[in-house]
């Protein structure tokens, strides 16, 4: 069957279920993903059979015209089973979105397999030169999330008149390193992806990056509203939601094994009231952080389907935001983790793996609560903004 079958009429709602019956076969092989430090091919292939790696591409090339928000609830839905596979889910939506920002060419070029999949490594780590035609890229470019089952890499360099932008490089262009040795998220395969021998990308193959205000050609050629709101306050959606379902499975398992567990003398320790308040208040922070990522994403696309015009202002409070889950969601999965008892530390509870995975993902560049907090700060107290990606 291919993607076009499997997406066609695809909605929301669909795309939810389809995550939703994936989550027990996800968390079952979520060990194995860990031990490998890549998403196993089984679970890909179920991904794609599902049509859940193919949310954001565009409906010419055969994706189903579903937008950001759909993504955002397939990511957070397919974490509660297992962050890593979450992880790259997400990364394959995020570069299907941008690469709908391409030229035509590239765009027919990036989309001409069925089930794209590509990673990506953002930071222009490695050497670009100008030649006739395009440029030539070589070096080595770190955490590249999902490598070892893309199409395509996506490489961040600075290409056209000094801008920030990502070269389309084909998979087999590039040497993957087996670096990736951590403590979290651990399935994503985020390795160093290297060029030792120049590799020539033509002028046409580049993806825009960050920066620039909305595409509204694209919006009103997709009919997609968050093709209409700054770039920067969409890209960090998928991370979130692999914090939010992430922080879920955290909070539902330790209310199950609370159940379960009894002291030295038979009494349950879900009777005990620090369990009870413990619980409460990290279901409460998991609730409030996800309201936050659904209202935000919302407004963003209502305000990019008008057309508006975006302020500083708009663009720190969405910086803010997204840092501000991932702050909430590490916060209620290191409560209830505290509370989990000495076998919570053992492979086999899935707790030790929620809080690595919390943790790990909430390192990432554009979640950095400090960053983030200073930035809106500043810009709220009549200062001049200073952080990246806003």
């Amino acid at each position: 069957m291919t993607a076009t079958n499997i997406t066609t009429g695809l909605t929301k709602q669909e795309a939810i279920r389809r995550a939703e019956a994936l989550v027990t076969v996800l968390a079952e092989r979520a060990a194995a993903t860990e031990q490998l430090r890549r998403v196993p091919d089984e679970s890909i292939s179920d991904l794609k059979q599902a049509g859940l790696v193919s949310i954001a591409r565009p409906e010419r090339f055969g994706g189903p015209g579903l937008d950001y928000d759909a993504a955002f609830e397939v990511g957070y839905t397919l974490a509660q089973g297992c962050a890593s596979t979450a992880w790259i889910t997400g990364l394959t939506h995020i570069h299907d979105y941008a690469a709908g920002r391409a030229s035509v060419q590239a765009q027919e070029a990036y989309f001409s397999a069925p089930d794209t999949m590509s990673a990506s490594a953002f930071a222009p780590m490695g050497k670009v030169t100008p030649v006739d035609g395009g440029w030539m890229f070589e070096g080595a470019w770190a955490t590249s999330s999902g490598c070892d089952h893309a199409t395509w890499v996506l490489l961040g360099g600075a290409v056209v008149e000094g801008d920030m932008v990502l070269a389309m490089v084909p998979r087999d262009a590039v040497e993957i390193v087996d670096d990736w040795h951590v403590a979290g998220l651990r399935g994503t395969g985020s390795k160093t992806v290297r060029i030792s021998e120049p590799v020539f990308v033509p002028e046409w193959r580049w993806i825009p990056r960050f920066g620039g205000d909305a595409n509204l050609e694209m919006r009103d050629e997709y009919e997609r509203p968050s093709y209409g709101a700054p770039v920067a306050g969409m890209l960090p959606f998928p991370q979130i939601s692999v914090l939010l379902g992430t922080a879920r499975a955290a909070v539902d398992t330790f209310a199950k094994q609370a159940m379960e567990r009894r002291i030295p003398g038979g009494a349950r320790i879900a009777d005990q009231v620090p369990i009870q308040v413990r619980l409460a208040e990290s279901e409460a922070e998991v609730d409030a952080a996800l309201l936050l990522a659904r209202s935000t994403i919302a407004e963003l696309m209502k305000r990019g389907a008008a057309g508006d015009t975006f302020s500083v202002e708009d663009r720190v409070t969405w910086r803010r935001n997204h840092a501000y889950v991932a702050k909430l969601c590490v916060q209620a999965v290191n409560r209830v983790y505290d509370a989990a008892g000495g076998g919570a530390i053992y492979d086999r509870n899935p707790m030790q793996r929620f809080h690595r995975d919390v943790h790990a993902g909430s390192h990432h560049i554009g979640l950095n609560w400090d960053d983030n907090s200073v930035l809106y700060g500043r810009v709220r107290l009549g200062l001049e903004p200073q952080g990246l990606f806003w």
